[in-house]
């Protein structure tokens, strides 16, 4: 299940802040005033998608409306939640047979998971099911590397465009040189494109790079997940052995929190 991921906007916004109350502490309202150039935007922005353009076809510039769209918005993985499901269909399979799990899996929402179940009803060998998978989730990560290059390359390019502005700027001052007095004015003017490239590359690219690698590594670990549990299943293993293999993929500090759990009940 998706839920919008209130950290992606927070950070741009806060940076955003600081970098506009940075400027007003220096020099008031007018200072922020002065670094808003439409002609310097238009060179960044419209040199950036030029690039953009060239580098990649279309159909992988609409995907990186896509991933923008994703980097705002985050999967609710629970690893453990994963586990209990996989440890409440093992159950059901050896009490009831594989084929009443055809109802449990009507009602799952991930798509993996459920694809995964089938092939388990369908009487699918073990090794022929992880080799299914595993090639969707190759083509999981190859799609989501190609989704992440254009904000990778976005990255790279804003800054080269607003040192082109920048040169653009310079060579029209060059020009001006019999008149002193613009020299300071257009000096300022021609520094903003690189000012703009610098920030969009440092403030939304990158960052927004970073977040979606992460957030490729967190899925592929929940498929893999997937992949042991739906083999467990498959296979027929004893619930409570399935349970301590998923238990594996825990974090240290929820394993911990699981054993304690489990001596509370003994005690119990």
């Amino acid at each position: 299940m998706k839920k919008s991921d209130i950290l992606t906007p927070v950070g741009i916004g806060l940076g955003a802040t600081m970098i506009l109350l940075g400027i007003y502490f220096n020099d008031g309202f007018g200072g922020v005033t002065s670094f808003i150039q439409v002609s310097s935007m238009i060179v960044v922005i419209g040199g950036l998608l030029g690039a953009l353009f060239i580098n990649f076809n279309l159909d992988e510039m609409k995907l990186s409306i896509r991933v923008f769209r994703e980097s705002f918005r985050d999967d609710d993985y629970n690893l453990r939640d994963l586990i209990q499901l996989f440890i409440s269909l093992s159950e059901k399979a050896r009490r009831e047979g594989l084929l009443a799990l055809e109802s449990e899996v009507e009602e799952l929402d991930d798509e993996f998971i459920k694809k995964g179940i089938y092939l388990a009803i369908d009487g699918i060998e073990p090794e022929v099911i992880n080799d299914i998978m595993n090639a969707e989730i190759a083509a999981t990560e190859e799609r989501h590397g190609k989704g992440r290059s254009i904000v990778e390359k976005a990255g790279e390019y804003a800054p080269a465009w607003g040192m082109i502005g920048t040169l653009i700027g310079l060579i029209l001052m060059l020009n001006k040189l019999d008149n002193p007095g613009t020299l300071g004015p257009s000096m300022a003017v021609a520094l903003l494109t690189t000012f703009y490239g610098m920030v969009l590359a440092n403030l939304v690219f990158i960052p927004i790079a970073g977040k979606l690698v992460s957030r490729t590594e967190e899925e592929i670990f929940m498929k893999q997940v997937v992949v042991e549990g739906v083999i467990g299943v498959q296979s027929g293993q004893n619930p409570k052995i399935l349970e301590e293999k998923l238990s594996a993929f825990l974090p240290a500090e929820d394993l911990n929190d699981k054993n304690e759990e489990e001596d509370q009940e003994e005690e119990l």
